[in-house]
């Protein structure tokens, strides 16, 4: 089950506790703003924040506070992911990673034929909208987490604009987003906005040191500063010291040093590092990996034709690459973009998707 605030009420993300304490008490301050709209960066802790959001909105503690207290029936309840008043509704892909799922869904293992949608679908929605005229079971309202609201289809936010615009009395509506933008407009006008900013640097690597993750301040650079990003690519089985070698490797064309990355996580670091390549060969500065470990400035013409190809299997992660030929052709291109540049070169990578037809397995 995703954390929520333990029995000591203490959150499961340290640098959460301000901008709930902000948020509550603006809510507590005004009986409008039913929705809520937190928007922020993939890896900061956008559903840690909603759900903690929730538990403290629920909260039965005899004192107003600007966390959950953590003991009470309801946050005990929703700890255990049963509170009758507490609707989350993710994609299914996520659903299943979390533990939050819904009543229709079906134990792992059990019928799983067909992929798990990684959209919000209507019918989840409908029933959403269902459960949420019902009168509450516990008396302090309900809830609804919805994360991240992009993944509706346009069918599905349609859908909602009726609710978001005028829920049943007592209900609040929480969504998340990594991009406003990303939202219809409607969707938008509708709801209060909360920007849930990236933690500082040092308190990230705190936390990542505390979660075991060596040379924490490494991996958060790698991952733009979202400390759960980093988490995971630390658990991924990519520390600090891999990723620092990654350029060196590459442009030795050594595909063994990514042996047993997966595609995407494969794509990403390269694409990471032919950015911070490209920053340097206009003279600029790199931003995800040791400037000492990124060599000298490469020809910008081979390292854009190395992006092109790059983005163009990134577009699609979910093909059924052979990820051994996959990371050894683009390991070779990328060990001829990195190539130093010379005076007057020219060189250039083959044209994108050329040499990729036999990657399938």
């Amino acid at each position: 089950m995703m954390p929520v605030a333990d029995a000591q009420g203490q959150l499961p993300l340290p640098w959460l506790a301000a901008p709930l304490g902000e948020v509550l008490t603006r809510m507590h301050a005004q009986a409008r703003g039913h929705a809520t709209l937190v928007h922020g960066a993939a890896g900061v802790g956008a559903l840690e924040f909603v759900l903690a959001l929730a538990q403290a909105l629920l909260c039965e503690s005899a004192t107003p506070a600007v966390t959950p207290c953590g003991r009470c029936g309801s946050c005990k309840l929703v700890q255990s992911g049963l509170h009758p008043d507490l609707f989350v509704l993710l994609p299914e892909t996520l659903r299943r990673e979390t533990g939050w799922l819904v009543a229709d869904d079906k134990a792992e293992g059990e019928d799983l034929k067909r992929k798990p949608s990684r959209q919000i679908r209507i019918t989840e929605v409908r029933t959403l909208i269902d459960w949420s005229h019902k009168t509450s079971a516990r008396g302090r309202g309900k809830v609804v987490v919805l994360h991240p609201a992009d993944t509706m289809n346009y069918q599905s936010a349609s859908a909602l604009l009726k609710t978001l615009e005028e829920p049943p009395a007592g209900t609040r509506l929480l969504l998340t987003t990594a991009d406003p933008a990303h939202l219809l407009p409607t969707v938008r006008s509708r709801c209060q906005s909360v920007a849930l900013l990236p933690p500082e640097p040092g308190a990230a690597s705190t936390w990542l040191a505390g979660q075991g993750v060596a040379q924490a301040e490494v991996l958060l650079a790698a991952c733009n500063g979202r400390p759960l990003e980093a988490l995971a690519l630390a658990r991924s089985g990519v520390d600090a010291a891999a990723w620092t070698a990654l350029p060196a490797a590459v442009a030795r064309g050594n595909a063994t040093a990514v042996a047993g990355w997966a595609p995407p996580l494969l794509v990403d670091a390269l694409q990471k590092l032919c950015h911070d390549a490209m920053a340097m060969a206009v003279g600029g500065a790199g931003r995800y990996f040791p400037v000492a470990s990124l060599g000298q400035p490469a020809n910008l013409a081979a390292l854009l034709d190395w992006a092109t190809e790059l983005a163009r299997v990134a577009r699609h992660a979910d093909h059924p690459w052979s990820e051994a030929l996959l990371a050894d052709a683009l390991i070779q291109q990328g060990r001829q973009a990195l190539a130093p540049a010379r005076p007057g070169g020219t060189a250039r990578l083959p044209a994108a998707g050329q040499g990729f037809a036999t990657l399938s397995r």
